[in-house]
């Protein structure tokens, strides 16, 4: 085998595998399983990265509940740059899912059903 075309056609042609197209699968395999290990390496090193900052968003929780919104601009508040909502409700649900948060639905006056973050 030399290319993955020839790989797929064989396969599809219903060839009778050989050991070289094991051989060639197996390579395959192992560079995926090669690529899917860094991708695991650089999330695992972001996620550390994003920690600090994530305690930081759980730290401004209190037990009265705030939206993504809220919790936005006091983020930007002490930055002194401007914060997304979304950044702010990313940072909101991994502080959720370490433990450190709590989320519940809240009404908002003319906005409707929003989630209300508070300290775990």
């Amino acid at each position: 085998m030399k290319t993955m075309r020839e790989f797929y056609e064989a396969i599809i042609n219903g060839t009778e595998v050989t050991e070289e197209m094991r051989e060639f699968a197996e390579q395959a395999i192992a560079k995926l399983d090669a690529t899917n290990e860094k991708r695991k390496e650089k999330a695992a090193a972001k996620a550390l990265e994003k920690e600090p900052r994530i305690r930081q968003v759980a730290d401004l929780l209190t037990s009265e509940p705030k939206t993504a919104t809220m919790i936005a601009a006091e983020l930007s508040e002490l930055d002194g740059a401007e914060v997304k909502v979304q950044a702010a409700s990313a940072l909101l649900r991994q502080a959720v899912a370490k433990g450190w948060a709590c989320v519940e639905d809240i009404k908002v006056p003319k906005k409707g059903t929003q989630k209300g973050y508070t300290a775990a």
